[in-house]
């Protein structure tokens, strides 16, 4: 992730692509909707977790090897509101927790406590994500919708470790700048093609979220659609060495208006 520091220029630079956006003319994009709500829900396989905190003295480990590549549930909720012709804003909720038992082939010494080697450990990952964000229509045709913007996102994340009554975790609550792409392509009569990025890489760290999905609409209100995700990402630094990679398989339900 972006240390706090650099938000600031971050922000300075949306700033002025905003008002840059703002002098553009607009003209009413197709199929303009005020509102949409999108639920999504599906499994989740993990490809990577590898941990080691503090970063500069923990013993690294594989929270994947300890709890299982999954498959584990999750969901998200994304509401987008057109607030003018070609300017709107996103919001995300995006809770997700897994846990699994396992053991390690060494002991591990994890955020001050230390864990011995074949014993029943129990290992818990948390990493709730809130985002906000804005996004610019800069083209748009009967078939083709594309959309550039930035998101600020909010992390809730934790990792524990307990075994044979000991604990440790380490948790983390902070904000990190993405900048988003969208691309929506209606290939065929009530069938859309969606293509959604959002993420940044820099300091100690990144965060990149991809999805591929395909949309078909029953009628003027809802949809239903289905697709893949993939969430990769992480920090280097003396506190905290986590880098992970996510993947889901996805059904979703949307309703506009």
């Amino acid at each position: 992730m972006l240390s706090l520091s650099r938000i600031p220029a971050f922000c300075l630079a949306c700033l002025l692509s905003l008002a840059a956006a703002a002098a553009a003319p607009a003209a009413e994009p197709n199929h303009w909707r005020r509102f949409a709500f999108e639920l999504e829900v599906g499994p989740v396989w993990q490809t990577r977790n590898d941990v080691r905190i503090p970063g500069d003295t923990g013993t690294e480990f594989s929270l994947k090897d300890l709890t299982g590549s999954g498959p584990y549930p999750a969901g998200r909720i994304t509401l987008d509101w057109n607030i003018r012709q070609r300017h709107g804003l996103r919001f995300i909720v995006a809770p997700f927790q897994f846990d699994g038992k396992g053991s390690f082939d060494r002991s591990v010494s994890f955020s001050g406590g230390t864990f011995a080697p074949g014993t029943s450990t129990k290992g818990t990952y948390k990493f709730n994500t809130y985002r906000a964000g804005y996004r610019y229509l800069f083209f748009n045709t009967d078939a083709w919708q594309m959309r550039v913007g930035a998101t600020i996102l909010v992390r809730d994340a934790k990792i524990e470790l307990e075994q044979n009554g000991i604990s440790a975790s380490d948790s983390d609550f902070g904000f990190a700048p993405l900048l988003n792409f969208s691309a929506q392509w209606a290939f065929a009569p009530r069938w859309t093609a969606i293509l959604d990025f959002e993420g940044l890489a820099g300091g100690p760290g990144r965060a990149l979220d991809l999805s591929l999905k395909v949309r078909y609409a029953l009628n003027d209100h809802w949809s239903v659609g289905a697709g893949y995700r993939t969430l990769e990402g992480g920090a280097d630094s003396d506190d905290v060495y986590n880098f992970s990679w996510f993947h889901y398989a996805l059904l979703t339900l949307g309703y506009q208006f």
